[in-house]
């Protein structure tokens, strides 16, 4: 890597279709050295042929990509690169062990196995069997994988599917000792908190399209009012929430969260009428899930 910025992926005006559907409708994107950006989308939104269109994997109908200014097939770009992808395979029969060693083999730098394995926390699965992992393990492996020959950029498709809570944070730990050193990390996640904690930007696509490209802070702050959260005795009275000054009422049971652009009022009327029987309340702006739903109203799920 150099001292100065790198252009590590850019994307101008890419088109992809398939048959009478446009996943991507002219996509203007590009991401620099030592970026960690996320990409967030309901689903069919067009994040993973993004992706793959990034790496080479799928070729677009129209427009330009290129990785490290090379096409994204170019060995000489691709030996600089680190993937870990939904949908991977490994044979079973071969140990941890095994498989990062050979996969190192592939790279022109290549980090220590056992490094390797210590990063991704799989020292006590070393020498098993890749068929006898359980899921997060396998998460685990495949970030092994993408990592053991020292990439640049690291692009990771929905990565922690599959993990438990201490596989989860364990992971997110090394990506962000993987982003101090300066390495690019682009990825798609579910977790819209994953994202929020590591991304020091986010680009939101919805039908084939970016609709935002900016700090999670600024995404955020086009949510407009404070997230009100509280928890009653009893059963969440609706008729008193339904009339206040929110928008996006959500219940279940004795816990109820809304959005309000009038929060004081709000929580006014609530102390004036049950406040004997509020046991929590909470008021905050709103997180990334709040902003990623208010930018993608109408559209299937992330």
């Amino acid at each position: 890597m150099t001292g100065q910025p790198e252009t590590v992926v850019e994307l101008d005006s890419v088109r992809k279709v398939y048959g009478s559907v446009a996943a991507l409708k002219g996509l203007d994107l590009s991401i620099q050295t030592g970026e960690v950006v996320a990409i967030l989308g309901p689903n069919g939104a067009g994040k993973t042929t993004a992706i793959s269109l990034m790496l080479g994997l799928r070729r677009p109908t129209s427009g330009t990509v290129r990785l490290f200014g090379l096409a994204p097939g170019d060995l000489r770009a691709r030996g600089r690169c680190g993937v870990m992808l939904q949908e991977s395979g490994v044979p079973d029969l071969l140990t941890v062990r095994d498989l990062v060693r050979l996969f190192r083999a592939y790279y022109p730098r290549k980090l220590p196995t056992d490094q390797v394995i210590r990063q991704a926390g799989l020292e006590e699965k070393a020498d098993s069997r890749a068929g006898d992992l359980s899921g997060g393990q396998h998460q685990r492996l495949y970030y092994a994988l993408a990592i053991c020959g020292d990439p640049e950029v690291l692009f990771l498709d929905e990565p922690t599917v599959g993990m438990d809570v201490e596989g989860r944070r364990a992971f997110l730990a090394s990506l962000r000792q993987w982003a101090s050193a300066g390495r690019t990390i682009v990825l798609t996640t579910h977790y819209l908190e994953e994202a929020d904690q590591l991304a020091e930007r986010i680009v939101v696509i919805d039908r084939g399209r970016i609709i935002a490209d900016a700090p999670p802070a600024e995404i955020k702050a086009r949510v407009a009012g404070k997230k009100i959260a509280v928890r009653f005795r009893g059963p969440a009275p609706r008729d008193l929430l339904e009339a206040l000054p929110v928008t996006g009422l959500s219940m279940d049971g004795n816990y109820a969260t809304m959005l309000s652009a009038e929060p004081v009022a709000a929580v006014r009327r609530i102390f004036a009428e049950r406040g004997d029987d509020v046991l929590d309340l909470e008021v905050a702006g709103a997180d990334l899930e709040e902003a990623f739903v208010h930018l993608t109203a109408g559209t299937a799920s992330v």
